[in-house]
């Protein structure tokens, strides 16, 4: 086991696991998966193993997120575990302060508290999680207030959050804009940029965000992850064909068509046309999804890192067969100090 963090380039490098359901599975198989892939990836040296929160989306298992990061916790050792993210306009906050405060309680040191304003799915499925539409993104900073105070030693609320109050967990604001940058700079929080599938406005949200940050009491200069998606293979040709899982799932949200995760296929030209095949493209940017062997996945990493002077890399791996889902990530370990 690994006592140690790893490093790429002098950053850690963490997991982005979306808890994929492939087609012919089901998620007591994805869960399985996922516990396989985060004890392979304490051992190699990972940083942090996130999962994020979706809905009504067939190939994604990890709606119940923070029961998922607690079955991961139980199953590793010392890897920090968390969100990324929580949708908190769809939770009461007492209830996520509640919630994560358990998961810091059972799991002292190792839990992250990844925040999102996006529902994490469309408004039909925000309206069943809510009951209300009233609630809603707009209302984030007032909602991260309050969750700041719920873990305070010294709440205002008279409503106090036990497990909860007094616990150090690490806040970050995820976002794939500039609102969640500037909010995390006001407030001095870490900040992670979804730049795996809203490339464009990276270095921008990058920007802001460090040069507005102000020093908090918990974090003192800003620190910045942004999401990266890797598909790594002994061979390029390998390494394409299995990025078709992935183009193929993008290709379907844009068609209105949630699927679990399909099967990678020889010829992508057979099955979109070129304005979606411009569309995925432009989402699936050469920059911020890296396929290739392992010499491209290096040159790629360093290159993006060189661009945003990240503090560390999050890598998503949406591939169909466990196996080359482990392989590719024991690659990207593998370039690791």
């Amino acid at each position: 086991m690994v006592s140690t963090i790893k490093k790429f380039n002098n950053i850690p490098l963490s997991v982005l696991d979306l808890a994929p359901i492939a087609e012919g599975s089901n998620a007591t198989q994805s869960f399985k998966e996922s516990v396989e892939l985060a004890q392979h990836a304490e051992n190699w040296g990972f940083n942090r193993y996130w999962l994020a929160e979706h809905h009504n989306m067939p190939g994604i298992a990890s709606s119940a997120t923070s029961v998922l990061i607690g079955h991961i916790a139980a199953n590793t050792n010392h890897m920090r575990v968390g969100s990324g993210g929580v949708m908190l306009p769809n939770h009461a906050t007492l209830v996520i302060a509640e919630q994560f405060g358990t998961l810091e309680s059972l799991f002292p040191g190792r839990i992250d508290l990844g925040l999102g304003r996006a529902p994490g799915s469309d408004q039909a499925t925000a309206y069943a999680l809510r009951r209300t539409l009233n609630m809603g993104p707009n209302d984030f900073p007032m909602q991260v207030n309050e969750l700041q105070d719920y873990f305070s030693s010294t709440p205002v609320s008279r409503v106090k959050a036990v497990p909860g109050q007094g616990l150090a967990i690490p806040l970050w604001l995820l976002g794939s804009s500039d609102f969640s940058a500037r909010l995390a700079a006001q407030k001095g929080l870490h900040f992670s940029f979804a730049s795996h599938f809203a490339p464009a406005y990276t270095i921008p949200a990058l920007k802001l965000y460090r040069d507005n940050f102000e020093p908090s009491d918990t974090l003192k200069k800003p620190y910045a992850m942004v999401g990266v998606n890797v598909i790594a293979a002994e061979t390029e040709e390998k390494a394409k064909y299995l990025a078709s899982s992935h183009q193929l799932q993008f290709l379907n949200l844009r068609r209105g068509e949630a699927t679990k995760l399909l099967p990678p296929v020889e010829n992508m030209d057979e099955i979109w046309s070129p304005m979606e095949k411009a569309a995925v493209e432009e989402s699936l940017d050469p920059r911020t999804t890296i396929v290739g062997t392992p010499d491209t996945v290096r040159k790629g990493l360093a290159a993006f890192q060189e661009s945003t002077k990240a503090d560390e890399i999050i890598i998503s791996s949406q591939i169909y067969h466990l196996e080359d889902r482990l392989r590719s990530y024991e690659i990207v370990s593998e370039l690791m100090d």
